[in-house]
């Protein structure tokens, strides 16, 4: 079986030895490795594609895992290195121990803001309250946070890096706003760039489709409504998995992780956004009065649901903090996970890789 590791690898002007040093490997390693003499394993395509700043699928060739199936999205591309930040970021205190089990799984109840509800319960009224707020979901975003969300998806941009070619899954995006944003910086549909936009509210997905016509957007983006918990998708079958705001609606946060793990590409990206804990003393107590006093109003009068609106701002106080939702990725054997506060821990950007 044929790769392209030696192509990359002049390409880059590297040496089998600077290569080798690069990823842990000798230089009589990585003669063999280009002859395809030895296997590769998963932790050796993601250092591969993090020293060559390569796609998995362009540096694998007959390597590289493709999907199966009509539903299972397509695309050559891989997921790109990380880049130094100049904001702190933090590494979780704790690696993952074990692969995450399904089948183990016995857990029956969550939470569906303060109350306590059956897992099968908080999905169905999940969807009704986004169903109730699709229409105007767009505008109560701005209006609740001042529009800094958009300063924080475009971190999340920055943070994914997206290039020609790449096939990215946005869970829970039903209305779009990431997925124009990941098309748009890799260059449009002509680069080849593929998203699928995967949300539970086929409200929220028609929502999207909306505003895609209205921007244009006849091609680039695949809408379907699935559950984050059983993604109708193959394999190893995308380069990046994306998610804002959604993760804590989820009944069974672990079980989603697991899955963006499966559907991930050796060497593929996982990056979500989401809302955390205020990390700035003082600033809890503003925020705290602003969140269970203003915006509950705010969906009353703008969205009409000041039930809906009650619910999100106590599924954030629910949801875990940075340190700890940073472990749960790691124990969902996602690998190298760092994160990075946002506006003082009002949101955090965690990430990791499929190693």
């Amino acid at each position: 079986m044929e790769n392209r590791i030696r192509h990359w690898r002049r390409a880059r002007g590297l040496s089998q030895q600077a290569l080798g040093h690069m990823v842990g490997l000798g230089k009589p390693t990585i003669s063999k490795l280009e002859r395809g003499e030895l296997r590769l394993r998963d932790v050796t395509i993601a250092k591969l594609v993090v020293a060559l700043d390569v796609p998995a699928g362009e540096l694998l060739g007959d390597y590289a895992s493709g999907a199966s199936g009509p539903e299972a999205p397509r695309g050559p591309g891989g997921a790109r290195a990380p880049e130094p930040s100049h904001e702190p970021s933090h590494e979780p205190s704790r690696e993952p121990s074990r692969e995450p089990n399904h089948e183990t799984d016995q857990e029956t109840t969550t939470h569906f803001g303060f109350r306590a509800v059956d897992v099968a319960e908080k999905t169905r009224l999940v969807r009704d309250v986004f169903s109730a707020v699709a229409p105007r979901y767009d505008l109560m975003n701005d209006l609740m946070s001042g529009g800094v969300h958009r300063l924080w998806k475009a971190d999340l941009i920055d943070c994914l890096k997206p290039r020609p070619g790449m096939c990215i899954v946005d869970v829970a995006g039903g209305t779009g706003d990431v997925a124009f944003r990941i098309l748009d910086r890799a260059g449009g549909a002509a680069s080849g760039t593929r998203v699928v936009v995967c949300d539970a509210s086929q409200a929220m997905i028609e929502r999207g489709r909306d505003r895609a016509i209205d921007r244009g957007v006849f091609a680039g983006i695949d809408w379907l409504c699935g559950d984050a918990e059983n993604l109708p998708l193959a394999d190893a079958c995308v380069d990046a998995y994306t998610i804002a705001f959604g993760i804590r609606n989820f009944g069974r946060i672990d079980r989603a992780l697991a899955e963006a793990r499966r559907v991930l590409k050796p060497g593929g990206r996982f990056v979500c956004l989401e809302f955390s804990q205020i990390v700035v003393p003082g600033l809890a107590r503003l925020y705290d009065a602003y969140s269970f006093k203003l915006l509950p109003a705010l969906g009353a009068l703008v969205a009409g649901n000041q039930a809906a609106y009650q619910y999100l701002v106590e599924s954030i106080r629910r949801f875990p903090d940075q340190e700890r939702f940073a472990e749960m990725i790691a124990a969902a054997a996602l690998g190298n996970v760092r994160y990075r506060n946002l506006s003082g821990g009002i949101a955090a950007l965690h990430s990791a890789w499929r190693i």
